[in-house]
């Protein structure tokens, strides 16, 4: 027995609509959800970073409009001004530093906090506050404690027989720019830890097992399995502090504000004092765009390193 296929109604036919395509794919929902997050992109990334580098090349100041002035900006920051030049120094300085201290300390707290104890999770959540509270806050609270005369700091040193006399940690330009390293280290290592931590319980215990049979000491282990299994999150986690920390303001901003003198300032908080405090929005524009090419070496490096480790 045969059946006959019978064909579909016209009218069904008639209302049957085009598949929508972009670019040769079926894309209009993904556009459209994508569509507010491309939005914020441009009106808060791209739209002020065309604003800043337009200001940059301008005598602009605030409440005037500026002429355009070319490279005259950049060329007065690199050959007259001295604060802009050792704000370059101390940035890479500051930089350098703490991601090195973060770095060190932060494997020390990953290698510990995988071990088994008491109390492991509270210990674990615990290290997590310096990462948390608001750096505001924090920072105010470590300015206190670095106060000359009320500082619990120099109350510790001296009861311990430190140090003879109270540290005027912010009051020199040598102990300032170590309290800021100080403070930003306490604050970063935790994220370091935590991170490095979370790379660890993903290496696979037969590995060490495999190394204890064949011989090998726990240092050797540390070289040969830890830190190779580790190298995708460790440049990962080096990737995105070193932006951050380059790029800091509010730490350096709160503890020191550049004093002594605007010997502790940072490209971010020299910046700043130029073209909000003084009002010269196309020597600040300037200051500020001179982290761009820096840190997008930094982060290309990075990326070679991670593609190759790929």
């Amino acid at each position: 027995m045969s059946t006959a296929t019978q064909p579909a109604p016209a009218g069904r036919a008639a209302f049957r609509r085009p598949r929508i395509r972009f670019f040769g794919q079926e894309a209009p929902l993904g556009y459209l959800l994508l569509a507010p997050t491309l939005f914020m992109l441009v009106a808060f990334l791209a739209y002020p970073f065309v604003i800043g580098l337009w200001l940059s090349v301008t005598d602009s100041e605030v409440g005037a409009i500026g002429r355009f002035v070319g490279l005259g900006n950049y060329r007065y920051e690199f050959l007259h001004d001295r604060v802009f030049l050792s704000s370059i120094s101390n940035t890479f300085v500051y930089t350098a530093a703490t991601t090195v201290f973060k770095l060190v300390l932060g494997l020390v707290m990953a290698v510990l906090l995988n071990q088994a104890f008491p109390l492991q999770r509270f210990v674990r959540a615990a290290l997590l506050l310096p990462f948390i509270v608001p750096t505001v806050l924090s920072t105010l609270a470590w300015r206190w404690m670095f106060d000359p005369t009320f500082s619990v700091i120099n109350w510790v040193l001296a009861r311990s027989g430190l140090a003879a006399h109270g540290v005027n940690w912010l009051g020199t330009p040598r102990t300032a720019m170590a309290s800021l390293i100080i403070v930003n280290v306490w604050r970063g290592a935790p994220f370091y830890g935590i991170s490095f931590l979370a790379g660890l319980q993903v290496i696979p215990i037969e590995l060490y097992e495999a190394a204890r049979v064949d011989g090998g000491t726990r240092w050797q282990q540390f070289l040969r399995i830890t830190l190779p299994m580790l190298r995708p999150v460790l440049l990962v986690v080096l990737l995105l502090s070193t932006i951050l920390t380059f790029a800091d303001f509010q730490l350096p901003f709160v503890l020191t504000n550049g004093a002594p003198y605007s010997s502790s300032h940072l490209l971010a908080t020299w910046a700043y004092a130029q073209a909000i405090q003084g009002g010269a929005m196309g020597i600040g524009a300037a200051i500020s765009l001179v982290l761009f090419p820096v840190l997008s070496i930094v982060i290309a490096g990075m990326l070679i390193a991670l593609q190759r480790h790929d």
